[in-house]
């Protein structure tokens, strides 16, 4: 039988954390050592802590506002679908190290094969240019009821 990561100075320890304030993942860097924020949870929850706590948790230290991971975005002009020929090709113009976020990703060939290409054109609609945007994206059927006529069949 292995010995419980919860000893009786970590369950202190917990208690005195969650009654603070602190968050479940607050409180497992705290305890560290293979106690997860799952950990945490689980344990709160067993005990019965959870209904004895405060409303909202404590603010967490730190220098201030972190800073965001996504890129600034930007909006992208509306233009119709057809606003702009797409040639056609029968290879693409990029491969899978060189397509670009704003670059059509139509797939040419077999994945595993040598000459496996993307079509590389500028994107028009989600990940496509307009001419495979209109083979990707297909319009929602008329009538809402497609699951109702196929329960009747039976």
């Amino acid at each position: 039988m292995t010995a419980s990561a919860w000893t009786d100075d970590r369950i202190g320890r917990l208690k005195t954390l969650w009654l603070e304030g602190q968050t479940a993942e607050q409180i497992a860097l705290d305890l560290a050592n293979g106690i997860t924020r799952s950990a945490v949870l689980g344990k709160v929850h067993r005990m019965g802590l959870s209904a004895g706590r405060s409303g909202r948790p404590a603010k967490r230290p730190g220098p201030g506002p972190k800073p965001s991971r996504l890129a600034p975005t930007r909006s992208l002009p509306a233009r119709p679908l057809d606003a702009r020929p797409v040639v056609a090709t029968e290879h693409g113009l990029a491969t899978v190290l060189s397509v670009r976020r704003c670059q059509c990703r139509w797939p040419f060939g077999e994945p595993g094969a040598a000459d496996f290409t993307l079509c590389g054109q500028p994107v028009m609609r989600g990940a496509f240019c307009a001419l495979h945007a209109a083979i990707a994206y297909r319009p929602a059927a008329d009538t809402p009821c497609p699951l109702d006529q196929l329960a009747r069949l039976n």
